[in-house]
């Protein structure tokens, strides 16, 4: 099988470890078949787009809409690399499943106004699928139900798809929950690479980023070990399997 590749952009090497293997546990992919590429340091493996099966690309404390000037060295780096990666996948038809920071990422190269209208502090949110989600290959294939609640804490989202997107799910708060362009390119506010326990803990790892107020956070926590949203993680796996070659 041709590798996979999964893009972090997380400079702490602790949060980025537990990222990583969380994609790997709900892929189900072997470490061999899934290789890691921290564009917040280094540039894309050299590889051609025929090279590997897809990409993923998992959250990010960066946030795409933000100002140029207010960036630092290693978001503009990485979001270079990102936005050349994206010429590719599209050019080639590259499969590509991008969470979150991923929607923010694909939504900007593809002409989508990403702003901070529609952010989501850090919690569970019914997701909605669309008529064409319903009918989408990847959600038919992880056999996620018309409605089901995934997991959020973002600062920006998608306002306005451009016409050549496709919306698969809607959110209450956030209109865009999960868009496809071409035939293969995905993007999810919601986290498929999270579940409970670990948006708990990526939660401790940024608690003062702005994704809630730290003086709620132990209620927070407290609602969200109530709550099942094990249905986000079937994309992975379906992703894994469908695009796999």
């Amino acid at each position: 099988m041709k590798p996979f590749v999964q893009i972090a952009t997380r400079p702490e090497d602790d949060v980025a470890a537990t990222e990583r293997a969380a994609v790997l546990d709900f892929t189900g992919l072997q470490e061999q078949d899934l290789l890691w590429a921290r564009l917040d340091r280094d540039p894309f493996p050299d590889l051609a787009m025929d090279d590997i099966s897809g990409i993923i690309l998992c959250g990010s404390p960066f946030t795409v809409s933000d100002p140029v000037d207010s960036k630092n060295e290693a978001q503009l780096r990485a979001e270079a690399e990102i936005d050349r990666v994206l010429d590719q996948v599209i050019a080639h038809d590259v499969p590509f499943l991008g969470a979150c920071y991923g929607i923010g990422t694909l939504g900007t190269h593809q002409g989508a106004l990403i702003d901070r209208a529609h952010g989501e502090p850090l919690g569970a949110v019914e997701v909605t699928l669309t008529e064409a989600g319903r009918e989408d290959p990847l959600v038919r294939a992880a056999q996620l139900e018309d409605t089901f609640l995934g997991l959020v804490g973002h600062k920006e989202a998608v306002h306005t798809l451009p016409p050549h997107a496709t919306a698969l799910a809607s959110g209450r708060t956030a209109p865009v929950q999960m868009f496809r362009v071409g035939t293969r390119q995905y993007a999810t506010q919601f986290h498929p690479e999270l579940d409970v326990p670990s948006i708990i803990e990526r939660a401790r790892a940024y608690r003062d980023h702005g994704y809630f107020s730290p003086d709620e956070m132990e209620e927070i926590f407290t609602e969200l070990r109530h709550v099942e949203a094990d249905q986000p993680p079937r994309l992975l796996r379906a992703f894994a399997e469908l695009f796999a070659r």
